[in-house]
């Protein structure tokens, strides 16, 4: 793919994650009354695509907990701002091994493995615009646990996904994620107009040097879209990093905490901040109505409970 700067360009908003943030800021949002109140913020800041999670709303802790989202999408949905709903669907693969000179039997606490169906019920349930599928497995950032996601499970949560309708984000987290996204497609389990999230600098993955962000942008199929972030103190440097190469952007608290050093941001403050790196650049935002024509997206209500 040349490199091309993109004129018309969407913000995504990652809103809480399923990472250890919950005690590192008072802004991360753990309760879905205050997940949803965080992504309407972002949605008037400029963000036309609200990425979410769920967590448990005393502790903190990510949660695969369907009602959690089902209040979240509704409490979007009944605002009265417009956004492209983005729910994960990465949890349900997390392998925690115990000590080196013996892995098995797996350590109950962390361990969280679920089948293709009960990974997507949510989404099935919930019908956001967007879900996410995590294009590979690997060693993943801050526990020393590995994020499992097999070929046949990311063809199993991928023909589901295009089944119900639901447009998956994939999550390359390296190279060799976007090669089997690839195959996903070339197979017909995935659409051939797909979108892509091009992780950098999550450990252990590609790291988020220019270098390994063309090499990823490079291996984005011409016919496809891409928005790419990275973690911490390089968000900001993405933003216009991915727009000049072509893409779209995401920031957000699951990424990144701080506005500048010292001072904690809340999502709506990032999102303002991407938006004036992006239209500094000469760059139209565009809004949630122009991203669903853009991407082909349909926006549904929930499934009755």
């Amino acid at each position: 793919m040349p490199l091309t700067m993109n004129r018309e360009v969407f913000v995504t908003c990652a809103v809480t994650g399923s990472g250890g943030t919950q005690d590192r800021s008072p802004h991360v949002p753990r309760s879905p009354k205050a997940i949803a109140a965080s992504a309407i913020a972002a949605a008037k800041a400029g963000a036309a695509i609200v990425h979410c999670h769920v967590r448990d709303p005393k502790t903190g802790a990510p949660r695969r907990d369907v009602a959690l989202y089902r209040e979240v999408t509704e409490r979007i949905r009944d605002a009265e701002v417009d956004v492209v709903l983005n729910l994960t669907a990465g949890m349900g693969g997390d392998m925690v091994f115990g000590p080196t000179d013996k892995p098995l039997p797996l350590k109950e606490n962390g361990t969280d493995m679920a089948g293709a169906a009960e990974r997507v019920e949510h989404v099935r349930q919930c019908l956001p615009e967007i879900c996410t599928l995590d294009c590979g497995t690997m060693n993943f950032a801050e526990a020393d646990y590995v994020m499992t996601n097999t070929p046949g499970m990311l063809r199993a949560m991928g023909g589901l996904m295009t089944e119900i309708g639901v447009k998956p984000e994939i999550e390359a987290f390296d190279t060799g994620h976007l090669w089997f996204a690839k195959q996903l497609v070339e197979e017909g389990i995935l659409k051939p107009d797909a979108l892509v999230q091009l992780c950098m600098g999550v450990p252990w993955g590609a790291p988020d040097d220019l270098n390994t962000f063309m090499a990823m942008v490079n291996n984005v199929p011409r016919d496809w879209t891409f928005s790419a972030f990275a973690l911490g103190r390089n968000q900001m440097a993405y933003v216009a990093a991915s727009v000049l190469a072509g893409g779209h952007v995401r920031v957000g608290l699951e990424d990144n905490l701080w506005l500048e050093k010292g001072v904690l941001a809340t999502n709506a403050q990032l999102v303002e901040r991407a938006v004036s790196i992006v239209e500094a650049m000469g760059a139209r935002i565009l809004g949630p109505e122009e991203v669903r024509q853009k991407l082909g997206l349909e926006k549904r209500p929930p499934l009755a409970a």
